[in-house]
């Protein structure tokens, strides 16, 4: 069974189970047997949407489609719980335009457990984060979809799942997360599949019909992957360290052989977010230690990073709040680096980023503009994504919205899109 079927027999399954699944009834000790199953669960929740969402291209890109986007989608959400335990399933079933077939991703599947008053367990398909920045992130290591933002699905996909095991322990000198994840989940990066790209090292496009070879480690058990963080909260304040072990999320070397490859990555942070005059202040920094180059000197794999995030968030006005962010990407061994180039132009040792979100309620917070922008003064590249969404009623919302991409050179991190800058709408029905 394709993936497409697949995922269809699992949503009307899941349907099927909402709708006929009996709510709990008190056990009548001369009534034999009883429902056992009701007995032990709550009635299951059942929510979702069905969407639409079209997107066509602004500029000509020679190896795309002139459509970005076009699917109709429809998402099935349940929830139960038991004495022991809460359930949770959410899955996307869509048809693509772009990709001329039916797709299928499980979002959430996850068992949640609270054993005692100081630890708490989840296992399963589930969203994480952490870390303090606005859509930058640094010790934030769990997968992210920017190929599904960058043609303007909903701002909720940019955040992949994780298949992962993650325990909570609470105690009063600090609380302790750990994820653990058995095989490595890269980032959904671009490969070419929606979203096209300059690729310096083979001097031309990546598209549909030359898309991002890659060699995922893919090992369970073996190319796994260790999250920690450790936070405590200080009067008004928020204070965390952050550790992990694993690999780079998305491709940040090449094999001799031409593949994208993930090479191991340890990474080390701590960040700081409270109260800071009328608004919200936070600080973060992340060291990448990049273990199979410590020395900087192999021109095939990323060097070791220091990465700084100091952002700042207020309410401008009523149902109006912006935030503003300083983010720097600083190569250690810069030398090394410059050394072992032999061919394209170098990278720049930090790499500085401005990113200014704005969000504006109308109409009894009905309507809600926003922006989210990003623009790099070292790269002389910039990423506006304007949103106008609008609740029509309980039921039906209305959104459009764009992806702009504009630089000055082809091969830096927002230029190397130009061609992708992109426009949609969708309506979604909620349920």
């Amino acid at each position: 069974m394709n993936t497409f079927a697949s995922g269809l027999v699992r949503l009307c399954l899941a349907m099927l189970l909402a709708s006929t699944l009996p709510g709990p009834v008190v056990a009548d000790a001369g009534q034999e047997g009883g429902n056992a199953l009701a007995r032990c669960f709550a009635p299951v929740e059942f929510h979702g949407f069905a969407e639409i969402r079209a997107g066509s291209r602004l500029q000509d890109d020679p190896v795309q489609k002139d459509i970005s986007a076009m699917e109709a989608r429809l998402q099935a959400e349940l929830f139960t719980y038991a004495q022991w335990a809460d359930f949770k399933y959410k899955g996307d079933a869509w048809l693509d335009g772009v990709t001329d077939q039916g797709e299928y991703d499980t979002r959430e599947a996850w068992l949640f457990s609270r054993p005692s008053g100081f630890l708490d367990l989840k296992v399963g398909r589930q969203v994480l984060t952490w870390g303090t920045g606005d859509l930058v992130f640094l010790n934030d290591l769990f997968p992210k979809d920017w190929q599904s933002y960058f043609i303007g699905r909903d701002k909720e996909y940019l955040k992949a799942p994780s298949d992962a095991a993650k325990i909570s322990l609470f105690a009063d000198p600090a609380n302790i997360d750990v994820v653990y994840t058995p095989k490595f989940d890269p980032d959904r990066y671009i490969t070419g599949e929606y979203v096209s790209c300059w690729d310096t090292g083979r001097k031309g496009y990546i598209g549909r019909d030359d898309r991002v070879a890659s060699d995922e480690p893919d090992r369970w058990f073996r190319d796994d992957e260790l999250a920690v963080r450790v936070y405590k909260n200080i009067g008004n304040y928020e204070l965390a360290l952050y550790g992990y072990r694993g690999f780079w999320k998305k491709p940040a070397g090449e094999s001799p052989s031409g593949e994208a490859i993930f090479p191991k990555l340890h990474a080390y942070g701590f960040s700081a977010r409270g109260q800071a005059g009328p608004g919200i202040g936070n600080v973060e920094v992340a060291y990448y230690q990049s273990r199979e180059d410590e020395s900087g000197d192999n021109e095939r794999i990323d060097n070791s990073e220091m990465r700084y995030l100091v952002g700042y968030a207020q309410d401008l006005a009523k149902d109006f709040n912006g935030s503003l962010q300083f983010y720097i990407e600083q190569m250690l061994d810069y030398g090394s680096y410059r050394e072992s180039l032999s061919d394209g132009p170098a990278r720049d040792r930090a790499r500085m980023v401005v990113t200014l979100q704005l969000t504006r309620l109308a109409m009894n917070q009905n309507l809600e503009l926003s922006l989210s922008s990003y623009w790099s003064p070292s790269d002389r590249d910039c990423y506006l994504r304007p949103v106008v969404r609008y609740k029509y009623s309980d039921q039906i919302t209305l959104e459009t919205g764009a992806n702009i991409f504009s630089g000055k050179y082809r091969h830096t991190f927002f230029g190397r899109f130009e061609d992708n800058t992109n426009a949609y709408v969708s309506v979604r029905y909620g349920f």
